[in-house]
């Protein structure tokens, strides 16, 4: 374990700002604590979960990858300060770590094929071949094998999705095997009933307010997956 707890010093917040200092899961929810090496984030689109796994990272001093940075497109001016107000908990003093989101991966991998052109060598900490030369789903398990394997913080936005289901067991075996060493700590946001099966994991929902804790059985993925294959044909006769 690396941080133990995230507070929200909510009386801080800017005035009249908007999303995401206008969501009531940030403005009820005084503190998060973590007490196991996988935490999943669980809830709706646009319930906060990616803003406060992005927030984490910048508290974390993690670096964000960008596929337009400096570009001066119109957007939300407070959508990336939420970092400013939190307090992050660590356990034994900050550690190296990586955020992964596919939308940003493709940039990452282009730029790492520049540099294994100018020193292969780093190549080697990703499985010693250039991550575009892969399919989409090869080369994040490709990334996910050979970064987990070392110390830090690693934080992921919905990592399942370039990943087929077996992939996803794939990964969801990674997330055990490395979870397992206790020198390494995921939080995960993840709409995915595979990887939430994770039985050492804790599930926090942001679809209620405050944020809290639930079942993996209690999750709406879990519940209409479920609901869905046993009753296929119900749910097809409701569309």
């Amino acid at each position: 374990m690396h941080i133990r707890r995230i507070t929200f010093i909510s009386e801080s917040y800017p005035p009249g700002a908007g999303y995401p200092f206008n969501l009531a899961v940030f403005r009820n929810t005084g503190m998060l604590e973590f007490h196991r090496p996988v935490t999943f984030f669980v809830g709706e689109n646009g319930t906060g979960k990616s803003t406060l796994l992005q927030a984490i990272a910048r508290g974390a001093g993690i670096h964000i990858w960008q596929e337009h940075e400096g570009r001066q497109d119109a957007r939300n001016l407070y959508e990336d300060r939420l970092h400013r107000y939190l307090n992050i908990g660590w356990e034994d003093g900050r550690v190296p770590g990586s955020f992964f989101a596919s939308e940003h991966f493709r940039h990452f991998a282009d730029a790492l094929d520049q540099w294994g052109k100018a020193d292969p060598g780093c190549l080697e900490y990703f499985g010693s071949s250039p991550l575009v030369t892969k399919s989409h789903g090869q080369s994040h398990m490709a990334f996910f094998a050979n970064r987990f394997a070392r110390k830090g913080l690693y934080l992921l936005d919905e990592p399942e999705n370039a990943l087929s289901p077996v992939r996803q067991l794939e990964l969801l075996q990674l997330l055990r095997h490395f979870s397992c060493r206790g020198d390494v700590q995921f939080i995960i946001a993840s709409h995915s009933p595979i990887l939430l099966a994770l039985p050492e994991a804790e599930i926090w929902s942001f679809d209620t307010s405050p944020i809290s804790r639930i079942a993996y059985e209690e999750t709406n993925y879990y519940r209409i997956y479920r609901q869905f294959l046993e009753n296929r044909a119900e749910y097809l006769d409701r569309l």
